[in-house]
């Protein structure tokens, strides 16, 4: 399982409750769209993560920008990510940062809400936040191999879930 996370906000551990802090512990893969705050936060999350992909994000401290880059390119289970941190650009400008990539996905946060859509030729992902949704829903995105199950050409299944375990919506990534 792969599990997305933005916007923690955490200033000691990574603060993690409901099922966001158990898709984090029982994730193959943790992706984390940045604002992690401090380096105590990051330390917390590369603890319980097998593999951390991490970006820092505008309210990272010097020790956190000095350990993550402000995007990164990677490739899990057959699909390329791109992930950011701010949605500043647009769907426009994510768009094209994920063409720019080859990527499949173009994962982002900032706004602390979740949503996903269709770019142009790229699919836009923002986990919202688990911890400070901003008058939206307290989010995580859980993304899961589908090894070709129901004869679909999908190759992860995802879900964006409620910090109570609830599947708030459901996409595929083909």
């Amino acid at each position: 399982m792969i599990t997305v996370v933005s916007d923690t906000h955490s200033r000691s551990g990574h603060e993690l409750a409901g099922r966001a802090k158990e898709a984090v512990e029982e994730a193959d893969v943790v992706v984390h769209a940045g604002d992690f705050l401090n380096g105590a936060a990051l330390d917390a999350f590369e603890a319980v993560s097998d593999r951390l992909y991490g970006v820092y994000g505008n309210n990272a401290t010097p020790d956190v920008r000095d350990r993550l880059p402000p995007e990164r390119t990677f490739e899990v289970e057959g699909v390329r990510f791109v992930l950011t941190h701010g949605d500043d650009r647009g769907a426009t400008g994510l768009s094209l940062l994920g063409r720019q990539q080859a990527a499949d996905v173009v994962v982002f946060g900032h706004s602390h809400r979740h949503a996903v859509s269709e770019g142009e030729d790229v699919l836009l992902l923002n986990p919202g936040s688990h911890a400070d949704p901003r008058g939206g829903v307290p989010t995580h995105v859980e993304l899961r191999p589908t090894d070709g199950d129901a004869g679909t050409d999908a190759r992860l299944s995802g879900e964006i879930r409620h910090r109570d375990g609830s599947v708030v919506e459901s996409f595929e990534i083909e």
